[in-house]
């Protein structure tokens, strides 16, 4: 079976290009919902006007998709609530001098 702790290490490989930072890392990661090999992921990104954000959505896609057990993957994007840096770990904001 399938874990949320699993998906979570496979979207740990994709990384937001400006920040250089993985997507559960910047906190993009609002939901994970696992129905046996059918894995929905809310996510968000930094910013609505984020031009790559097909190419985000799609490796995350094809991110969860590599994980063992998964038959099918869906990335749907929200922006509800809004993302913002308070949903980065202190220590990483602090570094990033945020």
């Amino acid at each position: 079976m399938v874990s949320e702790d699993q998906i979570r290490k496979a979207l740990r490989k994709v990384k937001d290009p400006e920040l250089n930072l993985d997507l559960v890392v910047l906190g993009l990661i609002y939901g994970i919902e696992i129905d046996e090999g059918n894995v929905v992921v809310t996510m968000s990104l930094t910013s609505p006007a984020c031009p790559v954000a097909g190419e985000i959505v799609d490796q995350a896609r094809v991110a969860v998709e590599g994980v063992p057990g998964v038959d099918t993957a869906d990335v749907e994007l929200t922006f509800t609530p809004p993302w913002t840096a308070d949903r980065i770990p202190p220590m990483i904001r602090s570094a990033l001098g945020l």
